[in-house]
């Protein structure tokens, strides 16, 4: 949390809470339908942990109810840890201390564990065969020309950065190989670029929810985070971008960097528009914040392959500072660890200095293969993928309609993720139920900040066709007991003394 807040208007407030539904009668009184409604749109992320709330007399003219029914909604928040005051700083939002999700939700399942644990926690596709061995063999044919050196290439082989340069060429934005530097994946590339242009205590705004991993890793570089909610215009549909609130957080805030993936967004699966990301780029250009953009999805438009993707963004404004991260775990195998940077030729340089306090570089026979796989391989490596997540969406997701009825999703046109909302069941509670029924699943509070979507869960698309239908009823039957043991829904993990109090 930071010392600075975004600001909720009394208009915007009431419109956001008027999409909560609570219930008011006699038996609950609208303060405590009031104070409900706000505990849901924290508990969903729709309102940002931190933001500074409206002024009571404002907040009961927006609403047209009393002054005092706001303060005693008030109240009942600040009692039970939703909301912070101090005297001379107004009130902001919070969430009360609570069991936190399973840590290692989003760790695969060890190799051993494969055949007693489904794992719907790591998103991850298995190597494309047999396009992976025919590329191995190349690649091998290929190594004894690197050994006769000491193997050691901080900004990569040459033959991959021409490769990844190509492929941003072909896609609108003309890249030269020495705006290219090849990591050991897009987690250590991002890693390498936090370390590189972030001191502690610098403010970086993030897209909530968001990739919990980066989200952990840009903890620890002691940044201070702050949240920018998607906006969900259709409650059957996608969000996609909130811009009044991210100028507001570029004015208010001035975050040294911010962090987007606009192309099928993990864990939502949103494909935002060119013109948001003009709108955007053109916001941090006015605030001088650098955007750090994940293009780790770019490439994965399953469910309609003519899909016109939007160019990379990098070529939208050329004014903007704008540094983008890429990888071939998700279009070919996580296994490579194989990812880049595509920056400005001068922080490349800068970068490849800084790797070499703890990395000399990506290992030769990996990138010799990934060159292959995303060179004169492409098209072949892109149709098998397209059409496998393709085949195992049209299995897994009428399944789920149909077992799990309940439970409400959006469909994505491309990407590797589902997001579910679990009709108020907690999702850490799944999760924690999926130990006992041999599923691991991964819990939207992971992917929030401070315990913000609690009712959701991430399903990864790369489940087999044929294991579609055995998954999702161990699911169903995760959900059957996590429904028994937490029979509060997600407000029990979050508390059940908060819960019944407001």
């Amino acid at each position: 949390m930071t010392e600075w807040h975004s600001t909720v208007t009394a208009p915007a407030l009431a419109r956001l809470l008027r999409t909560a539904q609570a219930p008011a009668g006699p038996g609950h009184p609208v303060y405590r339908a009031l104070a409900r409604q706000v505990q849901l749109l924290l508990t969903e992320g729709r309102l940002p942990v931190g933001t500074r709330m409206p002024a009571e007399r404002e907040l009961a003219a927006a609403l047209a109810v009393s002054r005092t029914t706001i303060a005693a909604a008030y109240d009942a928040l600040r009692e039970t840890g939703y909301l912070h005051s101090r005297r001379g700083s107004g009130s902001w939002t919070a969430l009360p201390e609570g069991s936190r999700p399973p840590v290692d939700a989003l760790f695969p399942v060890p190799p051993e564990g494969a055949g007693q644990v489904i794992d719907l926690g790591a998103a991850t596709p298995a190597a494309p065969q047999p396009l992976f061995t025919e590329a191995t063999a190349r690649a091998v044919e290929q190594l004894p020309a690197y050994t006769q050196g000491h193997g050691h290439y901080p900004t990569g082989i040459p033959a991959l950065r021409e490769a990844v340069a190509d492929r941003f060429t072909q896609r609108g934005l003309p890249t030269a190989p020495d705006q290219i530097l090849i990591t050991s994946g897009a987690m250590s590339a991002l890693v390498l670029v936090f370390g590189a242009l972030l001191r502690p205590g610098e403010r970086v705004a993030v897209e909530t929810p968001g990739y919990a991993h980066v989200l952990q890793a840009l903890r620890n570089t002691g940044a201070r985070l702050v949240a920018v909610p998607q906006r969900r215009d259709d409650p059957c549909g996608l969000p996609r971008w909130d811009l009044t609130e991210w100028r507001q957080v570029m004015r208010g805030a001035a975050p040294r960097l911010a962090y987007v993936v606009p192309d099928f967004h993990n864990p939502t699966g949103t494909l935002i528009d060119e013109q948001q990301r003009r709108d955007l780029l053109a916001a941090a250009r006015s605030a001088g914040t650098l955007v750090v953009v994940d293009e780790t999805m770019a490439e994965l438009a399953w469910r309609d392959p003519a899909l016109q993707l939007p160019r990379p963004t990098a070529g939208l404004d050329r004014a903007a500072q704008l540094i983008t991260v890429g990888s071939a775990s998700k279009l070919a195998w996580g296994g490579l660890r194989v990812g880049w940077v595509r920056a400005a030729p001068a922080l490349i340089r800068q970068l490849a200095a800084e790797r070499l306090h703890h990395d000399h570089g990506t290992a030769v026979l990996e990138q010799l293969i990934c060159a292959h796989l995303i060179g004169e391989r492409l098209p072949e490596l892109r149709e098998l993928r397209l059409g496998q997540l393709r085949a195992g969406a049209e299995a897994l997701l009428p399944a789920l309609r149909e077992r799990l009825p309940q439970w409400r999703f959006a469909e994505p046109a491309g990407g590797i993720t589902l997001w579910v909302d679990t009709g108020g069941l907690s999702g850490t509670a799944i999760a924690r139920a999926g130990e006992r029924t041999g599923v691991r699943v991964a819990p939207g509070a992971l992917f929030g900040l401070d315990g913000a979507f609690e009712g959701f869960v991430r399903l990864p698309l790369t489940v087999p066709p044929a294991a579609a239908a055995q998954t999702v009823e161990r699911l169903a039957a995760t959900a059957e007991l996590a429904a028994r043991q937490d029979g509060l829904g997600w407000a029990g993990t979050l508390g059940t003394a908060a819960a019944l109090a407001v």
